[in-house]
């Protein structure tokens, strides 16, 4: 009976489009993050934060960046580990070159490179979309996969081909412990979330999903295909860049080109089709699912006694993941985010069956 919206007035165009309209959402917002920069440090040991929650809340990033392309402007893509490598490789060679920049600068810097080489990638969709389009963006991930590989100065002349980074450091902060690690990462993704909420719930977001929903309507009421889809395309990169440098520098700490595979693209697509396209919350979801399902397949064979190999293991993580796209795809297109969203619907009708 708490969740309702009795009583709760709108007296102004600001109030009736703010971002959560009703209190009880916004005091549950609120309250979430507080939780999660307060208490989840006190309770969460290294290992959560190392193995789970850091690379949730960046997957988290990328995700969100997918979301806005795929699920809200409808172009389909299955390079978006490249453009986090990208992001990642553009970081470590500015920081490498000017060590005295500010990392919070790399990251704008690495999302700017990522958004530009996501424009270009991009270009395509002018002509062609669905499965062509994803030929194209898969292509994209290979070309990068080779670039990063192949020229040397990317990974500043290294001759193993792998790179490797300092601690971060912002304001005389030395990012290093993982409990540093997670409140910086939280804090960004707090930011970008934000963003990329008002982003598409504002004009540019609305022409992105008139693109989605049907391309041909939204250019005779004026919307330019063009700007659209190369405007979700240099966001989405964008997101992609900085989750790429935060994978890198701060996850990570050192790593090769082949950490950006197609694999992570598909786990990337997974996690939206899994949580939810054009849902940001969706985006959360599905990343959560992603990061914390090979844990519990490592673990919960062992909790019922049965041994599984590593490889064994493996297959059954596609197995399984085959298996829940299929059933969302088939019972719930909408994914997670949808059956949050109807969990709260019956809410605020509980007790009446209406």
């Amino acid at each position: 009976m708490l969740y309702r919206e009795n009583g709760q007035f709108k007296t102004s165009y600001a109030a009736d489009q703010q971002l959560l309209p009703i209190v009880q959402d916004r005091f549950f917002v609120w309250g979430l993050v507080l939780l999660a920069f307060v208490a989840v440090p006190l309770v969460a040991s290294d290992y959560w934060f190392r193995a789970l929650i850091v690379p949730f809340l960046i997957l988290s990033i990328a995700a969100i960046g997918l979301n806005i392309l795929v699920g809200y402007c409808g172009q389909i893509s299955l390079g978006h580990a490249g453009f986090m490598a990208v992001g990642a490789y553009a970081a470590y060679n500015l920081v490498v070159r000017v060590p005295e920049v500010n990392f919070l600068l790399a990251l704008v810097v690495a999302g700017a490179a990522a958004a530009l080489v996501g424009v270009f990638f991009g270009i395509p969709s002018w002509r062609i979309k669905g499965l062509y389009l994803s030929v194209a963006t898969l292509a994209a991930q290979f070309f990068l996969d080779w670039v990063f590989i192949r020229v040397k100065w990317f990974t500043n002349y290294s001759p193993s081909g792998s790179v490797s980074t300092s601690p971060v450091e912002l304001f005389g902060w030395v990012i290093d412990a993982p409990r540093d690690k997670y409140w910086f990462v939280l804090a960004i993704v707090v930011v970008m979330t934000v963003v990329a909420k008002n982003l598409t719930r504002g004009a540019i977001g609305r022409s992105w999903m008139a693109i989605r929903d049907m391309d041909v309507a939204a250019e005779v009421i004026g919307i330019r295909p063009m700007h659209a889809k190369l405007t979700a395309f240099a966001v989405s990169a964008f997101f992609a860049g900085v989750a790429g440098a935060l994978w890198g520098f701060v996850h990570l700490g050192a790593w090769e080109p082949l950490a950006f595979n197609v694999n992570l693209s598909f786990n990337l697509l997974f996690m939206i089709i899994i949580g939810g396209m054009g849902s940001i919350l969706g985006s959360f979801f599905g990343a959560a699912f992603i990061v914390v399902l090979p844990l519990l397949l490592n673990q919960i064979p062992e909790w019922f006694g049965i041994p599984l190999s590593t490889a064994a293991i493996s297959h059954l993580e596609f197995m399984i993941f085959g298996a829940l796209i299929v059933f969302f795809l088939i019972a719930e297109p909408h994914g997670l985010a949808r059956l949050w969203a109807i969990g709260k619907e019956k809410l605020r009708l509980w007790p009446f069956p209406h």
